[in-house]
């Protein structure tokens, strides 16, 4: 789960913000304005991907109760899931023979292995999630803006101040809406992530 944007979503009806918050917060905004015939796209905060708009109106009410009444499962009594997931994994023997001489078993090693590797990458992986759901959201409503290939050409490079340049003249709304997304994409490497 993204940590910046837990379960938040935005709505736009054209180039204007209309709602944000969790998804039946905005099926109700939704229900409750109308948007003369402007386009209504809603996204997903943490992905920056667009998501299905709510229903029409007379569906919105039944949906956000349901929503509303949801209440977390009660655990079970007794030793808590771990969450381990069973999925295949294909590698050499040479690396199943290494697995195995290590302390704990294959299992145990792999489970270091991606912590490790993990904790090294995270602000490259921190970097590369903002840049991508700030291209999906700016692709999907700012693709027709001028500057766009400019801008997206900025994001990846990680050229902060020509990527405000270049959406400098979009909308309010889509631009506060990408900069928020955007936070992260345009921290400096550290010198070992520079020299890789």
């Amino acid at each position: 789960m993204n940590t910046i944007f837990p379960s938040l979503y935005t709505a736009f009806a054209g180039d204007q913000l209309v709602a944000r918050g969790a998804y039946a917060e905005v099926t109700r905004a939704l229900a409750a304005d109308d948007f003369q015939g402007r386009p209504v796209l809603v996204f997903d905060d943490a992905t920056g991907a667009q998501v299905d708009a709510p229903p029409p109106p007379e569906h919105a009410a039944r949906l956000a109760r349901a929503d509303d009444a949801a209440a977390p499962p009660r655990p079970a009594p007794g030793r808590p899931r771990l969450g381990v997931v069973a999925r295949e994994v294909t590698l050499l023997p040479r690396h199943w023979d290494w697995l195995a001489a290590q302390p704990g078993g294959a299992s145990v090693a792999l489970r270091r292995l991606v912590d490790q590797a993990r904790k090294s990458n995270e602000k490259a992986d921190s970097r590369r999630q903002a840049s991508e759901r700030s291209y999906r959201f700016m692709s999907a409503i700012a693709g027709h803006q001028p500057g766009f290939e400019e801008a997206a050409r900025a994001l990846f490079a990680a050229d902060g101040h020509a990527f405000a340049a270049h959406t400098a003249r979009w909308p309010k709304d889509v631009r506060a809406h990408l900069n928020e997304l955007a936070q992260g994409a345009f921290d400096a490497p550290s010198d070992d992530e520079a020299a890789e």
